[in-house]
């Protein structure tokens, strides 16, 4: 019995050490389709713009800007008007002139949360440990009628995210992401696809969002990516707004800095894109 015990607490120790061989491994894999840990590094800036389709047949201009080490700043443009958030490494702020606003406010906790993982310049799974993520390998799964790995990665915030890796190539097609807003949990997935190479790395051209199991979907499709484009810091930072020193006074420069609020606030604005297919490079 007792060497029955043995064998059993071996084969576990065994699988478990095979998964987490197997998740650095795809890891491994991805970061080599893609360009390379010395080509990724040497990316220290982008700028991607492309087209936003949303519900109701309406399209949008986006533009998504990153700089390292964690700055991100997202535009949303129609009819004239254009929304920002944007994140300076400690402060998260928007301007949401579709909601009558005009001057810089801080985002609400949800909205923070998702620009922080955002500014994560390299994505969740580069560096995954030292960024106090974990991966873990889940299994192999069917989608779209082919094979993909899975792998389940947790961020050091507490966001659970699946990863559907192509078992060629190792990039991901599709990504869930389990989400609590306001106390209610939802899953949303991202699809991903028409990856292309740009400066050495490889991007996807093709991103597909939505609820999971919705057939409402956005979709964003990227026209261009610049890579190392030059960004000041304050690029990133709130914008200066006019405050009065008193009544009757004259006007100063005073920068807006926004604090966390204490309740949260509706972003107001679409969510993005999904649908891919199996990459083509």
């Amino acid at each position: 019995m007792r060497k029955v015990l043995l064998l059993i607490v071996g084969l576990m120790f065994f699988a478990l050490s095979a998964s987490a061989q197997t998740a650095e491994q795809i890891v491994n894999g991805y970061i080599k389709t893609i360009g390379g840990m010395e080509k990724i590094q040497a990316v220290k800036s982008v700028r991607q713009t492309g087209k936003f389709s949303g519900g109701g047949g309406f399209e949008a201009v986006i533009v998504s800007e990153n700089k390292r080490p964690n700055f991100a700043r997202q535009e949303f443009s129609l009819q004239g008007l254009t929304a920002i958030n944007a994140y300076d490494g400690k402060n998260g702020w928007k301007i949401n002139p579709f909601g009558g606003k005009k001057d810089a406010e801080s985002l609400g906790e949800e909205e923070l949360k998702q620009i922080v993982e955002d500014s994560d310049f390299d994505g969740p799974l580069v560096n995954y440990a030292a960024k106090g993520n974990k991966v873990e390998f889940v299994g192999k799964e069917e989608y779209e009628g082919s094979d993909v790995y899975k792998l389940k990665v947790t961020l050091a915030n507490g966001t659970v995210k699946y990863y559907f890796m192509d078992t060629d190539y190792y990039v991901p097609l599709k990504v869930e992401t389990k989400q609590i807003n306001r106390g209610t949990e939802s899953e949303f997935e991202t699809v991903l696809g028409d990856y292309k190479e740009v400066g050495g790395v490889y991007y996807p051209f093709s991103i597909e969002n939505g609820v999971k199991g919705s057939p409402n979907k956005s979709t964003i499709t990227v026209e261009k990516i610049e890579i190392n484009p030059t960004f000041d810091d304050g690029h990133f930072a709130p914008p200066m707004v006019k405050t009065p020193t008193q009544p009757g006074g004259k006007i100063e420069e005073d920068k807006n800095i926004p604090k966390t609020p204490e309740k949260k606030t509706d972003p107001g604005k679409p969510k993005p894109p999904t649908g891919a297919k199996k990459p083509v490079f």
